[in-house]
Formats: C-alpha cells, structure tokens, sequence
C-alpha cells in the first residue's frame, strides 16, 4: 500500500514538472504562428499599398520612349549638270565659250551608323486636362554635327532647322519634340481643344514600315505633312452610329516667326510663315480608315533658319507666294487572311502653287527663281500618290511590307521630317521604291504599355524624274535634260537616282 502511494506520487510530482514544459512548448509555438501570421499581414497591407500608389501613379503620369540604333548603306548617281556657283564664277572671271560642266559621279557612304532616343511623357492635370511631352535625340557615331549626313543634293537635308531638328540627325542635343496640352470635353461636349508643339510628325500611313501604333486623333497625313509644328487644334468627335470614330478638327501652325519689323530694319519681302488646315475623317476603326484633308501654307519663306548648313548661313529672306495641299488617305487592316493580317493603305494628293513676284537673292545675285518658276511667275500644280502594305504573321511575330510613292514634276509637299536618310521619300519628284521586313523578338512585355523589341530591314531605291525634290525654290527640270543648256543650271547638286540599304534595332519601353 505504502509502495503504491509512493508510485502515484511520484507520478503527480512528474505531471507536476511536465505539464508546464509542454504547455509553454505549446505557447511559444502558437506564438510563432501568430508572429509569421502578422508579418504576413503587414507584407499584404505594403503591398496594398504600393499598389494603390503605383495604381495613384499611372493614373497621374505615364511614361514611356523607344531607342534605334540604325546602320545605313547609301549610293547615289548624280548626273552631268550645270552648277549655278560655277556659272556664276565662270562670268564673273570673263571667260568666253561654253561655261563648265560638272561632270557625273556616283558618292556613297557605304556604312553609316546613327543613335536615336526619344522620351515620351503624359500627365493628367484634371479630369479633362492633360499634357503630353516627347523628347528627342538623334546623332551620327563619331560625329557631333550635321556634316556627315547633310549634303547639298536636297533641300530638307542641307542642313537641321527648327520642324526636323531630332527627326534628321544631328549635334545629339535632347530637343522638345513635343509639348501640348489638350482640354477634352469641353462643356461635356464631344469637343476638345490642343495647344503647344504639335504632334505632326510620322502621320499615318508610315506607323506600319516603322512598327508604330497607329496615331491618334491628333497626327496628319504622312503624305501631306511631316514636320515638327508649334500651333493649336480644335477638333469635334460626333457620336455617329453610321460613322464610328468619326471626327473633324481645324489645325493652326506657325512654320516661321519673324521677329521685331521696322521701317529701318525689316525686309518687306519677308512674313511670318503660317499654315491652316482642315481634316475630316468619317470613318476611324481597326478595319477601316479614311481621312479627307485641306491645308494651306501662308507666306512661304526660301529657306528656313538653318542651325547649320552645308551652304553656309542661310535664313528666310524672302516671301515667296502660298501653296494649297488637298488630300485623301486610306487605311483598312484585314484580319485573318492567310496565317496573318493584312494592313494595306492608299494616299493621293494634289499641290497648288499661288506665287508672288519676289524671287531668291543668293549671295548678292538674283537667281530669277521664285516658288516653283524660274524667270515668270505662275502657279503650278503637282500630284502624288501613296501605296502599299504590310503582312503580319502572329505565330512568328514577322512583318513583311512594301511600299511605292510616285510625285509629279510639279508636286512640293511639306515633309521635311520624313525618316529618310537621303531624303524625305514623299517630296520625291518621281518614284521611291521600298521593301522591308520586321522580326519581332518573341517575348512578352514588362508593362501593359506598347513595349517591344525588333529588328527591321530594308530597302529603298529613288528614282528621280525631275530636279527639286521637297525644294519650292525655282522650277523643276527634267533629269535628262540637265546637260541641255546653262540655262538649266542648278543651286543644289542633282541626283538620277539613289539607294538605301538599312537594319535597325528598336527598342519600344
């Protein structure tokens, strides 16, 4: 009995002594479960925060930007011509017979490699109110100057000027590409209104060869315009259930400011440059495209404000008449034909030349040349159409385009900002030829933005039928007619025809 009571209190006194072991053991457990459950609990409210912050951030601002590095091959044909500074010079050292004559030659550049880096910024200041910013830059490898891409062939590449500056390379300055600010709804009414440095460059059609979302409401006609515009727009999106996407703006845009005038000082023959126009699209959805167009172009200088120049120092001087610009454009994108999607377009147009009395005083001569004559002042009208497209295979991510432009002898336009190397391919007078391909690197994108990687290859062949291409000075002659007669001499040096074999690397973020 005695032995028993011990064994029983031997076994209370161990209970004794496990008993809070165990359930300290089973606290401090529970302790950790509940430490790891609120640790758990903070990591969830910080990301709830971050992301209503980050959510707080993009509705206020969206950043985005793309980089190419580009490697061109370029050749030319220039013919045999008579060179004005050659006649020029020939008279005046009192020579007798013939004047020179310059004799053809082919330049090329057989390896040209160019940077560019854009920066695009948007930011919401109320409901309604926004502003957009693009930076740009744009230089040659090895080469802080416009000298090894500029020459004295065409006039949009003699030299950078305020509407191409970032567009052509240059001196690798971060320039403001763009900077407008747009009020939508105005009074709750499908209307808006824009203002600033304007979204006018690489208008539709040429988003597909440069692998681009298609421009919004803001962009113009590739065919019609491609320059870097200050100005304002007022534009009306009616809600048509006919006519979807449908809308009509009226453009404003100063190409020149002249400046302080006086009695004393001013040229009279000089204005500000001014351009006005008016684009009616019925019809804007994923299927179908079109877009009607009205500009007019006031008081046109001789030559823009150069930040430097081939030709040496060259600035406005001289008023030279208007031109009027009518166009129409089309775009339809098929889905489902073949394996992939098929973009195709169309673009035709018509110039008309309205010039005044005043012609080109170039170092200390009078030239005769006004805006598109030489030696009689009429006006003159000009074509030129737009075609092509581009096929895209979405289970390779391969794009394959071709595209050809045609300008009559006549035809001027105002694309100085093209992304052509030799020369803006739209102000062609004659035909440009182009084929390319875009391989896309097969990987999905960090953000829900229009961010890619691809490469693109091509190539464009220009033949020209006449002289001036996007040049308003002086009358156009014909290629094969140069050698003619001195009477056909030229200021800038003519080309027959011109190629352009390239590869870019782009970057879309």
């Amino acid at each position: 009995m005695g032995r028993r009571c011990g064994f029983v209190l031997a076994a209370i006194l161990m209970a004794t002594l496990v008993l809070p072991q165990g359930a300290r053991a089973a606290d401090e457990e529970i302790q950790k479960k509940l430490d790891a459950l609120s640790k758990e609990v903070r990591d969830l409210q910080q990301q709830v925060t971050q992301t209503k912050n980050k959510k707080s951030l993009s509705d206020w601002l969206t950043i985005g930007g793309d980089y190419r590095f580009r490697v061109d091959s370029l050749s030319g044909k220039v013919p045999n011509y008579y060179g004005f500074a050659n006649i020029v010079a020939w008279q005046m050292g009192g020579m007798v017979g013939a004047p020179p004559l310059s004799q053809a030659e082919t330049v090329k550049n057989d390896v040209l490699y160019t940077n560019r880096f854009g920066l695009n910024l948007k930011a919401k200041a109320t409901r309604d109110v926004s502003f957009t910013a693009r930076l740009l830059m744009y230089k040659t490898w090895g080469n802080g100057d416009t000298a090894a891409t500029s020459g004295t062939f065409f006039a949009d590449r003699i030299g950078v000027f305020d509407g191409t500056e970032g567009h052509v390379p240059g001196d690798g300055r971060l320039t403001v590409d763009q900077a407008y600010a747009t009020w939508s709804n105005i009074l709750d009414a499908p209307v808006w209104f824009s203002v600033g440095r304007r979204p006018s460059t690489g208008g539709i059609p040429s988003h597909l060869r440069e692998n681009r979302e298609k421009p919004g409401n803001g962009g113009i006609p590739a065919l019609l315009v491609d320059y870097a515009f200050d100005g304002l727009t007022l534009g009306w999106a009616p809600d048509v259930e006919a006519l979807p996407g449908a809308y009509a703006k009226f453009c404003y845009g100063r190409g020149f400011e002249n400046g302080y005038t006086s009695p004393f000082t001013s040229n009279n023959n000089l204005k500000d440059t001014d351009m006005i126009g008016v684009s009616v699209v019925p019809y804007d959805t994923d299927r179908l495209y079109l877009n009607l167009q009205y500009n007019r172009g006031m008081h046109i200088f001789d030559f823009p404000v150069f930040a430097s120049s081939t030709l040496g120092p060259l600035s406005p001087h001289t008023d030279l008449g208007d031109i009027d610009w009518f166009g129409a454009t089309a775009l339809s994108t098929l889905k489902r034909v073949g394996p992939g999607t098929l973009n195709v377009f169309g673009s035709v147009a018509l110039s008309k030349t309205h010039p005044n009395s005043n012609t080109v005083v170039f170092g200390g001569i009078d030239t005769g040349a006004g805006l598109m004559y030489t030696g009689q002042a009429e006006s003159k009208t000009g074509g030129a159409i737009y075609a092509g497209g581009r096929y895209d295979f979405p289970s390779t991510r391969t794009k394959i385009g071709a595209e050809y432009n045609y300008g009559s002898k006549n035809w001027i336009t105002f694309v100085p900002a093209g992304d052509d190397i030799w020369t803006s391919k739209l102000g062609t007078r004659g035909s440009v030829y182009e084929v390319y391909l875009i391989q896309e690197i097969n990987a999905a994108p960090v953000s829900s933005y229009f961010s890619k990687a691809f490469f693109r290859f091509g190539y464009q062949y220009y033949d020209f039928d006449y002289t001036g291409t996007n040049n308003w000075v002086g009358a156009p002659v014909k290629i094969a007619d140069l050698a003619a007669s001195p009477m056909n001499a030229q200021m800038l040096t003519p080309m027959k025809s011109a190629q352009d074999i390239y590869g870019t690397f782009e970057v879309k973020f």
